[in-house]
């Protein structure tokens, strides 16, 4: 399996040289020359599976340069039920994703897949538990050791964290957007005191963050000498772990092959989705993937209109779903590379005016950059928007009716989903973090606290350790290297 640039000026790599980094040489994202494919024997076979030797399978058709034994002990390393005990009460750990049957009327089926039952309450758990493992055993084979550098608006950097604290030869720098997090998001982070965990709070909002994470991969010489690498989801191993739960969904919710389910993605950055995108594009008979955006719509006004439009960081809302307050999706672009048939000229061109104008037409209007709009439902995909009182009302009607408390990223989901539900197919609303992750927002809908876990009473009130900084890539740089020892 050779993997690609989405920019088109990068030499094919191998699964494990793209492992430790993110953007390709050239600018561009990592995606397979061609997607592998799923055959209805292997999906019957795979029915019986448990969830790690599920993630073996598939992975083991990304990861063709690892050895199977190897990739099969790291899957079975990584997805145990101790790792993912966190879920909610009747829930079976064994099954690491449990469903939750929510609605079931007039043929139509609304279903929660969870996703947050790892350590640090958030679906990001489930990609960067395997990640860590996969750094850990590359890096002990090559004697060499990784500076990882990212971006986080609330559940990415604990998730990482938590999966790369104490790992031998690895360090985390992570950049935060200053006081724009949850108080448990900030506490999960920032109480962290492990010597290779770094956290630095920006004084600015995620896509500052993020644009100097790409700002740093772009600097060729400074990410060799300080040996960076990535854990954003412009890391291809994130994306591709994530495939693994769209399976575990549709192979739990259904009987035989001819049946399909839908999707509904609480969708900030696009990564999560991308991953939907992937296991369809291998055959996974998924009929809809719906991306639910909060207030932060860009995602919603491309696939409603065929333009793509980001915000300046002063026109991007702070949600109370703030996970999702992100103008800029990094990983849209392996799909619009797919919707535009690899044109990798093209996609340069498209990102290149994203860059300098703001964004790109593909609505096939007159003076537009393309007609691909036309070609958007091909694929699968539609999307909705939800308000911050979208949210209260859902998380308020979901407890009254199942008794079941949902964070106000899920309930974006759900109050989305609702809108495409269709008889005969079960759509499948991915949870993305419990709501303890969230509690001012919980208390504000049910007028209480949200369940927390045990182990997470008090971590508020733990002590932080956190540096602020402005909006400077020279000074994050700076201090990268100055905490290295490099």
């Amino acid at each position: 399996m050779q993997y690609v640039s989405t920019r088109g000026h990068a030499t094919a790599q191998t699964f494990s040289h793209i492992l430790l980094g993110g953007l390709a040489p050239d600018g561009g994202l990592y995606l397979p020359a061609e997607y592998p494919q799923v055959s209805d024997a292997e999906l019957n076979r795979w029915r019986a599976l448990s969830y790690a030797d599920l993630a073996f399978e598939v992975l083991r058709k990304f990861a063709t340069d690892i050895p199977d034994a190897d990739l099969k002990a790291l899957t079975h390393k990584t997805y145990t039920a101790d790792v993912y005990r966190n879920g909610r009460a009747g829930e079976d750990v064994e099954q690491i994703t449990p469903l939750r049957v929510l609605e079931e009327k007039a043929g139509c089926k609304l279903v929660l897949q969870a996703l947050s039952n790892g350590p640090t309450l958030a679906f990001k758990d489930m990609a960067m538990q395997l990640l860590g493992n996969l750094f850990e055993y590359t890096l002990a084979k090559n004697n060499a050791a990784l500076n990882i550098f990212g971006a986080t608006s609330g559940d990415t950097g604990s998730a990482a964290e938590y999966a790369m604290r104490g790992k031998k030869g690895i360090r985390v720098f992570m950049l935060s957007p200053h006081k724009k997090m949850s108080a448990f998001q900030s506490a999960q982070m920032f109480s962290l005191q492990d010597p290779n965990i770094f956290n630095i709070a920006v004084e600015g909002v995620f896509d500052d963050c993020q644009d100097m994470v790409k700002a740093v991969s772009n600097d060729h010489a400074f990410k060799a000498a300080q040996k960076i690498g990535t854990v954003n989801s412009i890391n291809w191993a994130r994306v591709v772990a994530q495939v693994v739960y769209y399976f575990r969904g549709y192979l739990s919710a259904t009987t035989s092959n001819d049946q399909k389910v839908s999707f509904t993605v609480p969708s900030g950055n696009f990564g999560n989705i991308c991953a939907g995108h992937i296991a369809r594009m291998m055959g996974l008979p998924i009929d809809k993937l719906v991306a639910a955006t909060n207030e932060n719509d860009v995602l919603d006004e491309f696939f409603r209109t065929g333009i793509y439009r980001v915000r300046k960081s002063a026109e991007t809302y702070h949600t109370s779903s703030p996970s999702m307050d992100i103008s800029k999706a990094s990983n849209f672009e392996r799909f619009v590379y797919d919707l535009i048939g690899r044109d990798d000229a093209r996609l340069s061109a498209l990102f290149h005016k994203v860059e300098t104008a703001g964004g790109f037409d593909l609505s096939g209007n007159p003076g537009s950059d393309g007609d691909e709009f036309r070609k958007i439902a091909e694929y699968g995909f539609q999307s909705g928007r939800s308000t911050h009182q979208d949210r209260l009302d859902t998380i308020r009607d979901v407890e009254k009716r199942y008794g079941v408390t949902i964070d106000t990223h899920t309930a974006d989901g759900v109050k989305v989903a609702r809108d495409y539900v269709t008889p005969g197919v079960t759509m499948i609303v991915l949870e993305t973090a419990l709501p303890a992750k969230f509690n001012e927002t919980i208390r504000e809908a049910l007028g209480r606290d949200a369940e927390r876990p045990d182990g997470f009473e008090n971590i508020e009130a733990l002590p932080q350790r956190f540096d602020v900084m402005a909006v400077d890539v020279a000074k994050v740089k700076a201090y990268i290297a100055g905490h290295t020892g490099l």
